[in-house]
Order: C-alpha cells, then sequence, then structure tokens
C-alpha cells in the first residue's frame, strides 16, 4: 500500500516571489527533475518550487509536461510527491491527465485505498451497476463494466501558488494528501466528483472564480480556514467524513451546500458571508460552529438534520435565517448566546410549534434583550407557541439567576472555604480573594481575570456563584417570595404556555377534594351509632376519582419539563393543610345537631350547567335562600356525583348543580376545608384564563397589543 505522507515544501516556507523572477520551466530542466529528485520526510519529491510552468494550449512545453511528468509520478517503487510550491502555473492544470487510470472493476484499485476508500469504492461499483441496468431497462446502451477512474497518487504540495488557469480534478480519486494552502486560483478548482482519501489543507487559498466541488468526497480532515471564495461555491452533495475547517473564510457569491454529508464537526466561526449561504438538506453529524459568523445575506437550512448542538454564539445576522422543517435530533439545538439581528430587517423562520423550543442560552445575564428580541420576532409571525416557548426560556433562567443569589455563594463576600465547597481549587479560591482585595467583581464572568481561573473552572462553577456587593436580608426575604412564585408558575404551567399541564392539575385536584369532602360528609363516627357510608357509594367514587387523577396524572407526565418537581409543588398545595384540618376533626369529634344531614345543600329548583364565577361557597344567611336551597339526598346511589360537583364549583367556578355548604351545625374545620379549596381555585382559574391568553391567538392579541 502506498503510503500518504507529504513532508513540508520547505523547512521555512520563503514568501512567494513575483510572477516576472520565475524561471521558465524548459523541458531540460523537467527532465533534470524529474531524474533527480528531492528526498523530504524520507520520502522522494519532483521539486518544481518557484518555476513559471507554461501550460497554455500554444506552449511548446505542455504536452510533454503531461507525458513526462505522469510516467515519473508512476514509479514501480515509492510514488514521489510533486511539489509545486510558490510556482506560478500559467494555463489550465489538468490533474486527471497527471493520474493512472485503471479500471473501477479492476483488482489493483484496492489496496491502494484505505479502509474507509473502500468502502466507497465498492458503494460506488454498486451504484454505477444499478445505473447501468436502468439503462438497459430502458433501452439505452450501457457503460458496462470496463469504466474507468482517474488515481492521482502522488501527494499534491502547492503551499503559495498561483494558478492563472483552471485546476482541474473531477473525478480523479486523489491518494495522497493535497496540501494548497495560500495558493490563488486565478480561474477557480473543479474537483467535482473528486475522492480525497487522505487530508486536505486548502487554508488561506484565494479562490478568484468559482470553485465546482460537487459531488465530492473527503475522507479525512479538510481544511478551508482563512480561505477566500470571491466567486461562489458549489459543494452540493459532497461528503466530509472527518473534521472540516472553513473559519475566517470570506465567502461571495452563490454558496451551495445543500445536500451534504458532514459527519465531522463542521467549523465555519468567524466566517464572513457576503451571498446567501444554502445547506438545504444537509446533515450534520457533529457540532455546527457559527460562532462570531457574520452573515449580509440569508442563511438557509431548510429541511437540515442536526445531531449535535449548532454553535450561533456571538454571530451577526442582516437579514434572514430559514430553519424551516429542520430536524433536531435529541442531545440538538441552538446556542444563540449574544446572537446579534435588527428586528426590523431580520426574520428568523422555523417549523410552527418546534423551532421555538431548541433555543438556548446558558445565563440571562446579557441575553435579556436577545431573548425579547426572539419572542417578539415569533409573535410578528403570529407562531404564538414558539413566542411562548422563548418566553419560559427566558424566565426560567431568571428562575435559575435568583436561585444563584439565593442559595450561591458571593465571589465578593465569601470566604476560602465557601469558595472551595463552590467548586474552586485552593489556590484559585485563594487568588479570587486576593483579587476581590483591589477591586470587586461586577460580574461572574470577572473571575476569569484571576490568574489560575481558565474557562473550564468557571464553567464547573457558573450555576453556583454570584457577584454581588451586599445583600441585605429583607431583600433576601423578597427575592425568595419571588422565587417562589415564579417557581411556581414554571413548573406549574411552563410560565403559561402548556395549557395541558394546566388543565392536568385540574384534573388531580378536582377529584382530590372531592375524596375528601365526601370522607368529612359521610364519615361521621364509628361508635354509638354509626354514621358510614354504604361501600358500594365508596367503590363509585373511588372509581370515578382515580379514572381522573389517572388523566391527570398522565397529562403532568407528558407536558411537565421537571414532572416531580411538578406533583411535589401540587402536593404541598393540596394535601399539608387538607390534611391537618381533616386529622383536628377527627380528633376532636363532632358534637353538634343535624348530625344525619349532609354538610352540603343543593339548588334543586334547576340543573344545568352553568358559570359560577361570583358563587361563594357557603350558602348565604338569607330565608329565602334557606327556602331554595335542600340538604343532599344521602340515600341516593348517584350522590356521589355530588361531591365531585361541589369540588369543580369550587376549583373551576362553574358546574352542573349549585351545591353549597350549609351555614349552621358546621364544624368550622369543614368551613375551613371548603373555603381552602376556594381560595386555590380561585387561583387556578386565574392562572388557567392567563394560561388560555398565551396560547390562543386572538385573546393573546387582547395582552401583548
Amino acid at each position: 500500500m502506498v503510503v500518504l505522507v507529504v513532508g513540508m515544501a520547505i523547512a521555512n516556507p520563503l514568501p512567494a516571489l513575483a510572477a516576472d523572477s520565475h524561471p521558465l520551466l524548459t523541458l531540460d530542466l523537467l527532465r533534470q527533475r524529474l531524474a533527480t529528485p528531492v528526498q523530504r520526510e524520507g520520502r522522494p519529491a519532483i521539486d518544481l518550487r518557484y518555476y513559471t510552468i507554461d501550460l497554455r494550449p500554444d506552449s511548446p512545453l505542455t504536452d510533454s509536461f503531461y507525458r513526462l511528468l505522469s510516467s515519473g509520478l508512476q514509479r514501480p517503487a515509492t510514488t514521489p510527491a510533486l511539489d509545486l510550491s510558490y510556482a506560478v502555473v500559467q494555463g489550465d492544470l489538468d490533474l486527471q491527465r497527471l493520474g493512472q487510470r485503471e479500471p473501477l472493476y479492476g483488482d489493483n484499485l484496492s489496496p491502494l485505498l484505505s479502509d474507509a476508500g473502500q468502502a466507497q469504492l465498492r458503494r460506488d461499483r454498486q451504484r454505477l451497476l444499478q445505473l447501468s441496468r436502468l439503462s438497459q431497462s430502458l433501452l439505452i446502451q450501457g457503460q458496462g463494466s470496463n469504466q474507468q477512474i482517474y488515481l492521482f497518487k502522488a501527494p499534491l504540495v502547492a503551499v503559495q501558488t498561483r494558478f492563472t488557469g483552471q485546476v482541474l480534478g473531477g473525478d480523479t480519486f486523489f491518494l495522497g494528501r493535497v496540501l494548497a494552502n495560500g495558493a490563488v486560483f486565478e480561474q477557480g478548482l473543479s474537483v467535482g466528483g473528486a475522492r480525497f482519501n487522505r487530508a486536505v489543507n486548502f487554508s488561506g487559498a484565494d479562490f478568484r472564480q468559482g470553485v465546482q466541488a460537487k459531488g465530492s468526497l473527503f475522507f479525512e480532515p479538510a481544511r478551508f480556514d482563512q480561505s477566500q471564495f470571491r466567486s461562489g461555491a458549489t459543494f452540493q452533495g459532497a461528503e466530509f467524513k472527518a473534521d472540516t475547517n472553513f473559519s475566517r473564510a470570506v465567502l461571495v457569491g452563490d454558496l451551495n451546500f445543500s445536500r451534504v454529508q458532514w459527519q465531522g464537526v463542521a467549523d465555519f466561526a468567524r466566517t464572513v458571508w457576503q451571498s446567501s449561504a444554502f445547506f438545504v438538506r444537509s446533515y450534520f453529524a457533529k457540532a455546527l460552529f457559527f460562532t462570531e459568523a457574520r452573515f449580509d445575506a440569508p442563511l438557509v437550512l431548510r429541511q437540515t438534520r442536526f445531531g449535535e448542538p449548532v454553535n450561533l454564539r456571538n454571530a451577526m445576522v442582516g437579514s434572514e435565517v430559514d430553519l424551516g422543517d429542520a430536524i433536531f435530533l435529541p442531545g440538538a439545538y441552538l446556542n444563540v448566546t449574544g446572537l446579534e439581528f435588527s428586528l426590523e430587517q431580520t426574520q428568523i423562520l422555523g417549523t410552527p410549534g418546534k423551532i421555538g423550543r431548541v433555543f438556548s442560552v446558558p445565563q440571562l445575564a446579557g441575553n435579556e434583550t436577545l431573548l425579547r428580541n426572539l419572542e417578539r420576532n415569533f409573535r410578528n409571525q403570529e407562531q404564538i407557541s414558539d413566542a411562548n416557548s422563548i418566553a419560559y426560556t427566558a424566565e426560567r433562567l431568571r428562575l435559575k439567576s435568583w436561585q444563584q443569589r439565593l442559595l450561591g455563594t458571593n465571589v465578593n463576600t465569601a470566604s476560602v472555604a465557601a469558595l472551595v465547597r463552590a467548586g474552586f481549587t485552593e489556590a484559585q479560591a485563594a487568588a479570587v480573594v486576593e483579587q476581590r482585595q483591589t477591586r470587586t467583581f461586577i460580574g461572574t464572568e470577572g473571575v476569569l481575570s484571576v490568574p489560575g481561573v481558565d474557562l473550564a473552572a468557571y464553567l464547573k462553577v457558573r450555576d453556583r456563584i454570584f457577584a454581588r456587593d451586599t445583600f441585605p436580608i429583607t431583600r433576601r426575604f423578597t427575592l425568595a417570595l419571588q422565587w417562589l412564585w415564579l417557581g411556581g408558575l414554571v413548573v406549574l404551567s411552563r410560565y403559561g404556555t402548556s395549557f395541558g399541564l394546566t388543565f392536568g392539575l385540574g384534573l388531580v385536584a378536582i377529584p382530590t377534594f372531592a375524596l375528601m369532602f365526601w370522607l368529612v360528609d359521610r364519615y361521621r363516627r364509628r361508635r354509638a351509632t354509626p354514621i358510614l357510608p354504604p361501600l358500594a357509594e365508596g367503590l363509585w367514587l373511588g372509581g370515578g376519582c382515580s379514572l381522573l387523577l389517572g388523566l391527570g396524572l398522565n397529562a403532568l407526565l407528558r407536558s411537565a419539563d421537571y414532572p416531580l418537581l411538578t406533583l411535589g409543588f401540587l402536593f404541598m398545595l393540596l394535601v399539608p393543610v387538607p390534611a391537618v384540618l381533616i386529622g383536628l376533626l377527627i380528633k376532636r369529634g363532632r358534637y353538634h345537631d343535624l348530625m344525619d344531614e349532609s354538610y352540603f345543600v343543593e339548588d334543586g329548583s334547576l340543573r344545568q350547567l352553568r358559570l359560577l364565577i361570583a358563587r361563594l361557597p357557603v350558602i348565604p344567611k338569607f330565608p329565602f335562600f334557606r327556602d331554595r336551597y335542600t340538604y343532599l339526598l344521602l340515600d341516593r346511589r348517584w350522590n356521589w356525583l355530588n361531591y365531585l360537583d361541589f369540588s369543580l364549583n369550587n376549583w373551576l367556578k362553574f358546574g352542573f348543580n349549585d351545591i353549597r355548604l350549609r351555614d349552621q351545625h358546621v364544624p368550622g374545620l369543614i368551613t375551613a376545608l371548603v373555603w381552602y379549596q376556594w381560595g386555590l381555585g380561585l387561583l387556578y382559574t386565574a392562572l388557567l384564563l392567563w394560561t388560555l391568553s398565551r396560547t390562543i391567538p386572538g385573546l393573546n392579541l387582547l395582552i401583548y397589543f
């Protein structure tokens, strides 16, 4: 197998010479260079550096150049490298003519390739075989199995070479490494359908005309960093098997990266895009970096699949970002920290109901304006669910920042031991304490200026520290109440963005209180004259409440981001206070008149679904109402439904019948229990209406516009 290792062009590269100072390569000089290759890092190299190589059609050197050089590159021993560094190549350079023609289906080809190259060769053969069969089925003359490809075995070195014509290498298998950093391609580069078996380096290259690399395949890392694409580039259908680096490149003209497979990391950090960038139907298996990139024209990522995060940190978008029908696999998201765009001139597009969930920033500080603009961007497009997702992200980050200030470590006041508990090493903690003696930290990012604290150390402690001069106890108490209130909105309704979650709370609360009311009303005493409910009634009520509880818990688990926290918060609202009231009631016993009558009365004049917003849970003290309301009929088999109806009245302010608590001969603990649920129901109704106003576009306009 050919050893594909390329040495550097020279130990210390010199700057390229002017074209008129390059000696002209003659036929005699070419024969001399072919006869006496130089040794570089253990392998021979044909040294054509610093020459002017005239390959124009009317040049007498052209035919001899290709014939002699092709023969010299096909030596049976170790294939020499071709070094064109600092040369000036006039006319087109056709690399196919320097390659070796091999039958596509021959056995001599496979041993020359790497494992990945051999796998790709088998796929190419299978694809061509299918095309041949299709041609025959359509009565078209097939190409048969005698097809040939071009193998360019030699490593190619063209450091700071200037090509005045086109460089042609389409449908060629490059077995060696291609090193062309700093090269100038005045008429462009055409490598469509080429296969690069080893690493490719076009770092700092200047492509003054278009780059045609449609359908090309790169098996090892490819570098185009700091390159200039002055007249567009086409990589449509290409595949990059390893990491690809386009960082700091300047791209102008039509830029087509559609249907490209990026199997490694794709780095476009600090690039400048002066024309539209198309990544339609591409696939990024690893991370995609647009860090600090600038887009003066639309960035189109429609129907693109992302396997890992997309980093748009500190990028500048001037026109449009189109993420329509983009697919983000588990673990993939958009890191938009510090993203800059104009709300009046820029649109960020995406699949309604999905795109808002993939935006991510690590902290609220420094990103409040960004999140506000993103929310307004989606509201302007009437993508309410996406706007709500952005608002939810902002409030979660706000909750996180408040939690840091309540429970975190203040780097301006904490001791060395406290800083160590937060995650600093002892040396780092001591350095933090020493530096704050001269100046206090304004933000947590200030610790990065402390000697010994690097980015990795900062990321480790970022969520456990905060920076503030003083934090009085009154401010801490107020912040704790705000944190508790906001935390409730986040875990119980996703900050008003999930109707399913909010409705699920009601499905859990209503049967829970119905069971409590049934228990205090029907289970009076066991001794003396027992007053107990029949077993069948308990089974019916238990079955109905279990069904509602199951539906509610299912909605909670499906909709909540923090299901255990949501259930814990709901448990604290529904269980402790009622449990204390019922426990005291059982302990004290009940000794009052009307022990055989229900504590609840109903308006028997009309049975229908009605709104009871202004209704209070206790019957008014007027004789007129005493005539209208009668005690619940405890001997009816359907009586258990009345407790669900009463709980529904108290919680949602509507029901099928007006059921209330009687106003005499009622223990105060039962009255307290009823009023407690009514108060929670009032808060829940406000939460439900607020959630509806944020999730239904028509209602949403009443609040935000």
